[in-house]
């Protein structure tokens, strides 16, 4: 999908519609949110470049950014209320173990010990720090935090997640004169931010 929005986006320049594609977008956010298979930020970026380069950018950066929001929601909030359902299930299930294989104990126990001092807003920062998300969904999970508590929490997260990486789009997309150009700075910011984390993390366990 990165490539289809830069090489579309180098021969097409004006039409968000036929480059970016929201539904595509939409579709793979969701995804994205639900397992980890597609890089959304990067996603959003270069969707947000190619948008920027529109002849009308305020119109389409709002419907990229409200696409990218939207679909973040919701894939929170389905696998949020999947996870859910495992906690109150004696058996448990697939998705709640999904989330426990993907988040570390020690962000977890971190993650547990900030929603206990800050609540809800803890997502909102869980939405924009690297892998920060899942421990936080999950120790929300454990905590038995009601849905309709978690959704008032993921909504403002969900606005600052694609506000955020719409404006590495739109810094990628006022850089350079052509759409591509910035598409592939855009993305590879994004995936920078995404990998470091884990770089640093390796490097310190290689030290000690």
């Amino acid at each position: 999908m990165i490539r289809f929005l830069a090489e579309q986006a180098s021969t097409d320049p004006d039409s968000t519609r036929q480059v970016v594609g929201y539904p595509t977008l939409f579709v793979l956010v969701v995804l994205g949110s639900l397992v980890p298979v597609v890089p959304t930020g990067a996603l959003v970026s270069g969707a947000a470049v190619v948008a920027f380069h529109q002849s009308d950018p305020p119109f389409s950066l709002a419907l990229v950014f409200g696409v990218a929001s939207l679909a973040a929601f919701i894939g929170d909030v389905g696998l949020y209320w999947l996870g859910y359902r495992g906690v109150r299930s004696k058996n448990g299930s697939r998705w709640l173990e999904q989330l426990r294989t993907r988040a570390e104990p020690e962000r977890l126990k971190a993650a547990q010990r900030k929603l206990d001092e800050h609540g809800v807003t803890v997502l909102v920062l869980s939405r924009l720090v690297p892998a920060g998300r899942i421990p936080v969904m999950l120790a929300c999970l454990l905590a038995e935090m009601p849905l309709r508590r978690f959704i008032r929490g993921d909504m403002p997260a969900c606005l600052a997640w694609a506000a955020a990486y719409q404006l590495v789009g739109i810094l990628g997309g006022s850089l350079f004169p052509e759409p591509w150009e910035g598409v592939a700075l855009a993305v590879g910011l994004t995936l920078l931010i995404s990998v470091t984390p884990q770089i640093v993390k390796r490097v310190r366990r290689e030290r000690v």
